[in-house]
């Protein structure tokens, strides 16, 4: 948890960008974006020269080598042929130039330099900066930025990552640009119940600003730290364990730097449309968690064919399942946000992915959440899908959740309450052998695959819930009319008397 103080500091950098103009909230993370990365490899290299002081070496393959001179390979001018010191493209060097000489060779300098480091570590963030664009418009604005930034300590990776979730929290409160981010609590759930592992390859193919991936990597920190690990492993860790793909660029740089900032410095992360015929994923993923786009449709002739043979249908929600199947290796685990249309829809798409779901591979829970949980930006209910690819079925019954609390009051303004049900979802979801004995008439409760099929592959729990009713008595009707009728006659009553007392005094 970030403090009160690291809250005020961002605060005011984040309102210094909205005095200057930049009220955009995703325009405003990604300037932030910039000028962290701009320190942190600064900073990245003064650690390593420390190291390399006391150890008596010398810092191998240096970002910033020294006296040498950077070129900008996109130079025009004979100023940016001649080139610039890399000395003075760094954070703790020209943080002193003053305001409009640091305005200067940051906008020329220092920020095409980032836009331009190809090889390295930093390449996973780097990779998505080619059509990044310096909109910071002063000296003034640029000097107390650089000032509230430098008051952070960039190299605390897990400190920093909160930083980073509170600046894409304030994106999603400010009204705009809330649909890339779910709730982090919706997300940590369902990363609590899938539990990754260090041996994963985890992929989220409609990642967003990173939020599935950044909570497995905390997870697997949590629960299994790196000390124990070889060097290959703590290399899979921060490159291969972590896929994800996005169709928009800005959101690959936010998504690349939340992930920088928990360590995670060179995952595979693709500008890639999912559902296209350029995503040649196959069998290859162990764990899939994501919260795909829904409610939108495709032209059918742009999406991959191999993904239609699951589900002939243009609806996006039905293609990414269809492409989480396909997309799995065997034993893959997928836990999806899915609309609740997702559940019980009539259409031969709905069934089919459905069908292909719990009659070829394993379905194993089904959690409704209220429509509330993406407030202000959504009012649709979802629930959460689980479920293991087998390619050979062994869905033998499916467990289902209503859940009816998250934590938060379910209107627009999304306040905290008491009422919570994710620990008694995440605890039963750990202990299934025990839900056996609950009814239907609970909240959560086992349905055996035979009553799904019968339905129609329907996956909405108030299909199978049980609601127990009472047998209310009343009493006769000639009861109940006597004592209206008595009723009746005490109001005529007090009302000839009101009348009379009335009279008497005119």
């Amino acid at each position: 948890m970030i403090t009160g103080e690291i809250k005020n500091k961002i605060d005011q950098i984040w309102d210094t960008f909205f005095v200057a103009g930049i009220t955009n909230p995703i325009t405003v993370l990604e300037q932030m974006t910039y000028i962290f990365f701009m320190k942190m490899l600064d900073d990245k290299q003064l650690q390593e020269e420390e190291n390399a002081r006391d150890w008596g070496a010398e810092v191998h393959n240096p970002t910033f080598p020294a006296g040498q001179l950077w070129v900008n390979p996109e130079a025009v001018s004979e100023e940016e042929k001649a080139g610039v010191p890399y000395e003075n493209l760094r954070w703790h060097v020209f943080k002193n130039f003053g305001s409009d000489n640091m305005f200067k060779i940051v906008r020329q300098s220092v920020f095409e330099f980032i836009k331009h480091i190809g090889t390295g570590e930093e390449s996973a963030y780097s990779r998505y900066m080619k059509s990044a664009i310096f909109l910071i418009p002063n000296a003034r604005t640029l000097s107390k930025v650089v000032d509230g930034v430098d008051a952070l300590d960039m190299n605390n990776r897990d400190a920093m990552g909160d930083v980073y979730e509170y600046i894409l929290g304030k994106m999603a409160a400010s009204g705009t640009n809330g649909q890339f981010r779910t709730p982090r609590h919706i997300i940590r759930m369902i990363v609590e119940m899938m539990e990754p592992t260090p041996q994963d390859y985890i992929c989220d193919p409609a990642m967003g600003s990173a939020g599935f991936l950044v909570e497995a990597v905390k997870y697997i920190k949590e629960n299994y730290g790196t000390a124990m690990y070889a060097a290959e492993e703590v290399h899979h860790m921060k490159t291969s364990m972590i896929n994800g793909y996005d169709t928009d660029q800005t959101m690959l740089r936010i998504g690349a730097m939340n992930l920088l900032l928990h360590d995670i410095t060179a995952p595979e992360l693709a500008w890639r449309d999912s559902l296209s015929e350029q995503n040649e994923d196959q069998n290859c993923y162990s764990l899939i968690m994501a919260n795909p786009p829904f409610a939108g449709s495709l032209d059918k002739g742009n999406v991959n064919k191999k993904i239609l043979a699951y589900a002939n249908t243009s609806k996006t929600e039905l293609l990414f399942l269809a492409q989480f199947v396909r997309s799995l290796e065997i034993g893959g685990r997928c836990a999806s946000i899915v609309p609740d249309g997702v559940l019980f829809g009539t259409s031969k798409a709905h069934v089919a992915i459905r069908k292909e779901i719990v009659d070829n591979q394993q379905l194993r829970a089904v959690i409704s959440m209220p429509s509330g949980v993406f407030k202000p930006y959504a009012g649709v209910s979802t629930a959460v899908l689980i479920f293991t690819k087998t390619n050979s079925g062994g869905t033998d019954k499916v467990w289902f959740y209503d859940m009816k609390a998250d934590g938060f009051s379910l209107d627009d303004k999304r306040s905290v309450v008491s009422e919570n049900d994710i620990p008694d979802i995440v605890s039963r979801f750990h202990n299934l052998k025990a839900e056996e004995t609950r009814t239907r008439k609970e909240q959560s409760f086992f349905v055996d695959v035979k009553d799904i099929r019968q339905n129609d592959y329907d996956l909405s729990i108030n299909k199978y819930k049980e609601i127990e009713r009472q047998k209310i008595e009343y009493e006769p009707t000639n009861v109940i009319l006597a004592r209206i009728k008595k009723s009746e006659d005490d109001f005529i009553k007090g009302y000839n008397e009101l009348c009379n007392m009335l009279e008497e005094k005119a």
